[in-house]
């Protein structure tokens, strides 16, 4: 499929076209899919959700886990290529009395699992390489599918994503975690309420002592670590701000700088202490920075801050600010301001209030988390967002509603990996970044205060459902 330029495809110019290939310049496409827009899309109720699991590692575990305990929700097959845990989830059904599942072993046992008939959707939790892939096999087999982040690490991969769930009429989700955390989803509900005035500016970030400060990388991150830099893991920061701030719903996002600090590789070869003692030879090739940090700007002419740091000590956070014209919430730890009337100003010289805080955090507790954060919490998942985030999207599917979160905001946050990392290898140089929707974003309806309605879920004692704490959470 040929890629243009918009402009070189409105002239009609060829040479310009195959020009803006060499040149990399892939930002904008014609709508090619032989599909129509995904926003809003829906399909007929699935009352009985039948889930077919790619990858049951740790977080694969977890979610696998976690599932079997919804109401409405058949895990009709997994696959991996470990047969230890394999025997794991075996066993676990078999423990708690479950019909047993579906099993796909080996490396592209994925396929055959897309290809059955047994199951409507496909949960991939497989290292970042394989999302794409996994998410594109199931969507070809007619079934829905659900990807972790980053859904993919490429923009083309974004573009193929956006026009395969186009041309087969098949949801395509990233499993975002993030957008539905406690203080992310209080934000939420707060923006909506109108409490922050426009928001004009976020911060969002990755921010934590990760796996190379432990020494214990994984295959596939290693490989990557070795082939790229930028922010290779931007979207549980990015996810709720791009919410707050409407992108994709509104606005959308314009074009980025990206800057990059030395790589973990130049600091061992500098002889730096801390590495002492440790074969080195691995991490000497690392070309990934210490630290990403880009400025994103919108078409509305707001900004958001964007940064990483996984390869030096950091107290975990996502950072999770968001400024509005009447107000602020800055996270990590949780802090809100509102200005009480114009020109009020809100206390600016005495910092924030920790009682007026704790009352906003009370007072404006998001409806998902008042119905169903205590029982989130006791089932788990990164401290419940991971209950929620199912809970939300079983709910959907079992009602026939739209997906909270579309293929489209599914490559406008993926596909910052790719962006910043050209932009960062041009010295911080601008670069677009591509427009998914080909324009929709000006008329699609922000993602408003979502909520599920328990008895339709049938969830008989839903606080025996939280008994059974998962594990394997990452």
């Amino acid at each position: 499929m040929m890629m243009t330029d918009r402009r070189g495809f409105l002239q009609g110019t060829a040479w310009m076209g195959l020009a803006a290939v060499a040149a990399g310049c892939r930002i904008n496409k014609v709508c090619c899919s032989g599909g129509a827009p995904m926003a809003g899309f829906r399909v007929e109720p699935i009352k009985n959700v039948r889930i077919g699991f790619v990858g049951v590692g740790s977080r694969g575990t977890s979610a696998f886990r976690r599932l079997s305990q919804f109401p409405g929700v058949t895990i009709a097959a997994f696959c991996d290529i470990d047969s230890a845990r394999m025997d794991a989830c075996r066993t676990f059904l078999k423990d708690k009395k479950l019909p047993p599942a579906r099993e796909f072993f080996g490396p592209v046992a994925y396929r055959d699992l897309c290809q059955w008939d047994g199951c409507d959707v496909v949960y991939a939790c497989t290292p970042w390489k394989l999302h794409e892939p996994v998410g594109i096999a199931a969507m070809e087999c007619g079934k829905h599918s659900l990807l972790e982040v980053p859904a993919t690490m490429t923009i083309d991969g974004c573009w193929n994503l956006v026009e395969t769930s186009e041309r087969t009429r098949r949801h395509c989700m990233m499993l975002e975690n993030c957008c539905y955390g406690e203080t992310e989803m209080l934000a939420l509900n707060m923006c909506r309420l109108g409490l922050f005035g426009t928001p004009v500016y976020g911060e969002a970030g990755y921010l934590h002592s990760g796996s190379t400060n432990k020494h214990k990388v994984s295959e596939f991150r290693a490989e990557w670590y070795q082939e790229h830099r930028g922010n290779y893991y931007p979207t549980h920061g990015l996810g709720p701000v791009a919410q707050y701030m409407n992108i994709n719903r509104g606005d959308r996002f314009d074009y980025l700088n990206s800057m990059e600090g030395a790589s973990v590789g130049e600091l061992i070869r500098r002889g730096d202490p801390r590495w002492n003692g440790l074969n080195l030879e691995t991490y000497k090739k690392y070309i990934v920075g210490t630290r990403n940090s880009s400025l994103i700007r919108t078409m509305n002419g707001h900004m958001i801050f964007l940064d990483l740091s996984c390869n030096v000590p950091h107290p975990y956070s996502r950072i999770n600010t968001l400024q509005g014209t009447h107000g602020i919430l800055m996270d990590y730890p949780l802090r809100i301001d509102i200005e009480k009337s114009p020109g009020d100003g809100p206390r600016s010289h005495k910092g924030f209030d920790e009682k007026f805080t704790a009352e906003c955090r009370e007072k404006y507790r998001h409806p998902l988390w008042k119905k169903v954060g205590e029982i989130a919490k006791k089932v788990g998942g990164h401290g419940g967002m991971d209950f929620i985030m199912d809970l939300r999207w079983v709910y959907c599917l079992q009602q026939g509603l739209p997906l909270d979160m579309d293929v489209y905001d599914l490559a406008s946050w993926s596909c910052l990996c790719e962006v910043t990392e050209r932009s960062q290898a041009r010295r911080g140089a601008p670069e677009k970044v591509p427009d998914f929707t080909r324009g929709a974003w000006k008329t699609m309806a922000p993602l408003g205060i979502v909520d599920v309605d328990l008895a339709k879920l049938v969830f008989n004692d839903i606080k025996s459902a939280g008994a059974q704490q998962t594990i394997g959470d990452s």
